[in-house]
């Protein structure tokens, strides 16, 4: 989907006219409809006020134009699973169980390769073969890069 499909899709799904959902951004009616046929698409403040109005990242705005994957364990990001900042505000970067509340949950990356091999382990998939996955994927994640 492209933006401009996206952008009618929430504002109909939500009830909205292009102009309650331009008064609820600070935008005209006339830049919803030109959102909506694809002559333009919305700026960097205006996606934020999107996203938190329909709950939903800038990524899904834009058409998910990024495979996001969480920085920390290497899980790929979805709405539902993104992390978000204190102030409510999706955190593109990281999943909601390796960062929440403005904190990171694993404070090493042993840490969380055993909490890995605890929980993806099965019977085709030992613990010692989880830990090598991991241990072979995670310090090329921007997160273990930088400490």
């Amino acid at each position: 989907m492209t933006t401009k499909d996206i952008i009618l899709e929430l504002r109909t799904k939500h009830g909205l006219s292009q102009e309650a959902l331009a008064e609820k951004i600070y935008v005209t009616r006339q830049a919803v409809s030109r959102w909506e046929t694809g002559e333009t698409v919305p700026n960097t403040e205006t996606l934020k006020l999107l996203s938190a109005l329909f709950d939903v990242s800038i990524n899904t705005l834009l058409g998910s134009p990024r495979k996001l994957i969480c920085q920390c364990c290497g899980m790929p990001l979805e709405d539902t699973s993104i992390s978000r900042e204190p102030d409510g505000s999706f955190n593109e970067e990281y999943c909601k169980w390796c960062y929440t509340d403005g904190k990171f949950v694993y404070s090493s990356m042993s840490q969380l390769i055993d909490f890995l091999a605890g929980h993806f382990s099965a019977p085709d998939r030992s613990p010692e073969e989880v830990r090598e996955y991991f241990s072979g994927l995670l310090p090329q994640l921007s997160h273990w890069k930088e400490n």
